[in-house]
């Protein structure tokens, strides 16, 4: 793959998802610092996860912390913008929701089929499983790690078509790799497709089946 082409895409990767950490944190109430650790977090933590799996050492946020950069300058941009704009967020209190599931839909397309490549390019082209594993990983894990340092529920268990739309992804990406796809729509297609079906999602109201009006007691 065309190295500098998935270094553009996983910038892009890292700016949404870091909108996403900071938007969170801000609804939150944490203060900037908070709001920096948060969107950091959130932007990178799915790719480090990913680097322990693949046994990359040190992971490549601190061989390069290029991305790191990005994400810093993204949170502190998302904090200037919302405190600019504050008032004008109030008026709509879905405005935040509408954010986080827009940035967050590219983060997970882009991330679902980075991470999947990372695999391949490190030599596990012939393990299915694993590449799809560490696409699905690298796209949810700093969404996971935002939700916990929020103290909340991860969103990835109980909301929407979310870690579905991740191994759909991965795993579109894998084998239109295999079997010798043209690069870009190799790339591009299963992002949009991720996209696509988290995006829709929450539109029509799409989850897993779940058990609902369930109750039971804990014993004294």
């Amino acid at each position: 793959m065309n190295t500098g082409l998935i270094t553009l895409i996983e910038s892009a990767g890292i700016i949404a998802f870091a909108v996403t950490g900071a938007i969170v944190a801000i609804k939150k109430g944490f203060d900037i610092f908070g709001i920096i650790v948060l969107g950091v977090i959130t932007a990178v933590g799915g790719g480090a996860v990913r680097d322990i799996i693949l046994g990359i050492e040190p992971p490549f946020m601190f061989q390069n912390p290029v991305y790191v950069i990005i994400a810093f300058i993204t949170s502190c941009i998302s904090f200037i913008a919302v405190r600019t704009l504050r008032l004008r967020f109030k008026k709509s209190r879905s405005f935040f929701s509408e954010i986080i599931n827009f940035f967050d839909a590219i983060g997970l397309g882009i991330f679902a089929v980075t991470g999947a490549n990372t695999a391949i390019v490190h030599g596990y082209g012939d393990k299915a499983f694993l590449c799809i594993f560490v696409g699905v990983i690298t796209g949810i894990g700093g969404g996971m790690m935002r939700d916990i340092l929020a103290k909340k529920i991860p969103f990835v268990l109980y909301k929407d078509i979310y870690a579905v739309a991740a191994i759909i992804g991965a795993s579109m990406f894998y084998y239109m790799h295999k079997f010798g796809v043209n690069e870009m729509t190799c790339i591009f297609l299963p992002i949009i497709f991720t996209i696509i079906i988290r995006v829709l999602a929450p539109i029509y109201s799409l989850h897993l089946p779940k058990v609902t009006n369930f109750e039971i007691k804990d014993d004294d």
